[in-house]
């Protein structure tokens, strides 16, 4: 196992009562969970994310932490959160990166894989993971 190493998984969420499709606006929801599954405990320091629509329009968000935290995370223990976005086209993509430190100093990098967000309008179905 990896001395410094965390898993990301995300799964997004089509919102109709937050999307007005004839403005072009469309929201969504994605749930990130982070394991630490490496042998050291780690801090979430900030995200990095790149919210691209079907247009070919990038929003780049960089900030601090988390929805307000920096989760300290041992090994094996796991923090999820709920946040959101919002596109002006029916689907996009998502991805980025999480900045953390290691307790023993050492700072390393968390690849957030690319994710799929659908206006599944009338289907029930969630969006799609790229793996």
């Amino acid at each position: 196992m990896p001395k410094y190493q965390f898993s990301c998984e995300v799964t997004p969420q089509y919102l109709p009562d937050q999307s007005v499709p004839e403005d072009a606006v469309y929201g969504f929801s994605y749930t990130v969970t982070v394991t630490n599954t490496g042998d050291v405990a780690s801090q979430l320091i900030s995200r990095h994310w790149l919210i691209n629509d079907a247009n070919g329009h990038t929003e780049e968000v960089k900030g601090l932490g988390v929805v307000g935290h920096q989760p300290l995370l041992k090994p094996g223990e796991s923090f999820q959160y709920t946040s959101g976005s919002r596109l002006r086209t029916a689907s996009g993509t998502m991805h980025g990166s999480f900045f953390c430190v290691a307790e023993d100093g050492e700072r390393f990098e968390v690849a957030i894989p690319m994710f799929v967000l659908e206006a599944n309008q009338g289907n029930s179905r969630p969006s799609r993971v790229l793996h």
